[in-house]
Order: structure tokens, then sequence, then C-alpha cells
């Protein structure tokens, strides 16, 4: 076997992926995903690329390749020549690394839920309105790590996640992206009583949004209720719907997801704060 390093341009994918004749077949969100990474200036030399066998046959890289010819860019990939073809089995095998990985390799505490709310957080604010799941909702590693460094805060909020996912049910993903929003964007607000109301329910009259969450939250975990495969979506919606209506001082006594329903903005309105001011 030979390797070596090429600067591999769109017109030289585009030629080597013609000599695909024998592998699987392309996964498109793979390529946006992996072209998406080219285009924002993540793509890094490894030592995966792609290969071809003793007949030049293309197989293993087809999606390195597809993806550079929708990113237009050209990257430097390593090239391997003269693998056998009893090697095809093999390709491809390992675990690829996750964000939470990536985040523990950081240093990061309780990687896996803050990958997830990290996740969420990007769609939340580029795309609170899309579905959340499928191609179109993948991150990249290197997506995460800079969302942590631009919303550090994040690590407070997931502390606040998971004591409300604990109290309510609700899931520590829609439960952080719901404090860290609510808190980053009304800093006036002493958020003390919502989230004991939340997590204990004590002493709230029928009504009290923060009892109406709670009980949503338990009766969707409990199977009362229909539960969606977008979850931590759906219980963010009903998180900011109740806040909004905790500090305008509304009762809510139904928390409900209409179809094609946009997300919440933040309520900039508040008795709470009025009252506050008063006092």
């Amino acid at each position: 076997m030979r390797m070596e390093v090429v600067d591999v341009s769109p017109q030289l994918a585009a030629e080597w992926l013609s000599r695909n004749t024998n592998n699987r077949p392309l996964s498109k969100s793979t390529v946006q995903q992996l072209a998406g990474q080219i285009q924002r200036g993540e793509w890094q030399l490894t030592h995966q690329g792609i290969a071809f066998d003793e007949d030049q046959v293309l197989i293993d890289g087809q999606h390195r390749l597809a993806a550079i010819v929708k990113a237009g860019i050209t990257v430097p990939l390593t090239v391997t020549h003269g693998v056998p073809r009893t090697a095809f089995t093999v390709m491809d095998t390992g675990r690829k690394r996750t964000g939470r990985d990536a985040l523990a390799l950081a240093g990061e505490a309780n990687a896996t839920h803050l990958a997830a709310a990290l996740r969420g957080l990007h769609l939340y604010l580029h795309a609170p309105n899309s579905s959340w799941s499928g191609g179109s909702s993948v991150t990249s590693n290197d997506q995460l790590l800079v969302m942590l460094d631009t919303h550090p805060g994040i690590r407070d909020a997931l502390h606040r996640g998971i004591a409300l996912n604990r109290g309510c049910r609700i899931t520590v993903t829609a439960a952080t992206i719901g404090w860290y929003v609510t808190t980053e964007a009304r800093p006036d607000i002493d958020q003390a009583a919502w989230e004991e109301g939340v997590v204990t329910g004590a002493r709230l009259e029928p009504g009290d949004p923060r009892l109406t969450l709670r009980n949503t939250m338990l009766s969707l975990a409990a199977g009362r209720t229909h539960r969606r495969r977008d979850d931590s979506r759906e219980h963010l919606l009903y998180y900011l719907k109740a806040w909004n209506a905790w500090v305008e001082g509304r009762d809510i006594k139904l928390l409900r997801r209409s179809p094609n329903e946009t997300m919440p903005r933040i309520s900039s309105r508040s008795v709470l704060a009025s009252a506050d001011n008063d006092a």
C-alpha cells in the first residue's frame, strides 16, 4: 500500500467518485454535514481519507469526496492506494467520536447532558421551529465547542436543568435551555421561586403556571398524554409558555401544543419586575 496527502479539488473529487463502483449508497445527510464542516473551515487533515483497491476502484471515502463536490472547496485528504479488496469489510466499523466525547476530552463535566443541551441551544437560536430531528438537526463537534465558548453560562444552567428534571421529569435539555435563555434575556427576574414551584409544587393554587408545567411534565412522563418524538423541543415550548405566564402574572390551566406552533418569544413584560421595583 502507498499513502500520500493530496489537495483534493471539487473537480478531482468528482473524477474519483466515478471510480465508486462497489460502495454503499450515499447518505445525503452525511454529505451535507461534512460539506457544512468544510464551508465553516472546520475540516482537518487526519489519517482518515479515501482509499483505492489494487485496481484503483474507490472503496472508502465516497462521502468525503461528495462533500468536497457539494462544498465547492479544495481540502487536503489522506489518500491510500493498493488496499486489498478483502479489507473492505472491516472499513468504517469503528465508533465515530460524539459530541459527548469531544466535551469529555475538553475536561467538561456532565458531558452527555451538556452536549445535548448545546445541540438544543444551537437549534433554538438558529432553527427554533424546525423538527429538531433528522439530518438537518446534526451539529458538529466543533460547533458544540464554539457554542460552549460563546455561551459559558450553559454550564450553570445545566445544574438547574438537572434539578428541574428530577423534580418534574422535564427533559434535562429543555430545562437547561429554558433556564439559560430566560435568565440571559431577563436578568432582572429572580427565578428562585420559579425553580422551587416547578420542582416541588408546594402551596401552589390551580392555574399557577409553575404547577401547570409541573403537572404537564409528570403526565407526559407517566404516559397519560401523547408523547412526541422531539420531546425536548415540545418540553421547551411548554417551559417558555409557562414561564411567560408566570412573569406576567397570568394563570394558565392547560399547556397544549397546536400543529405548526412556533417557539414562544421570551416575554419582556413582567408583573414580578414591577412588584420588585415598587418594593
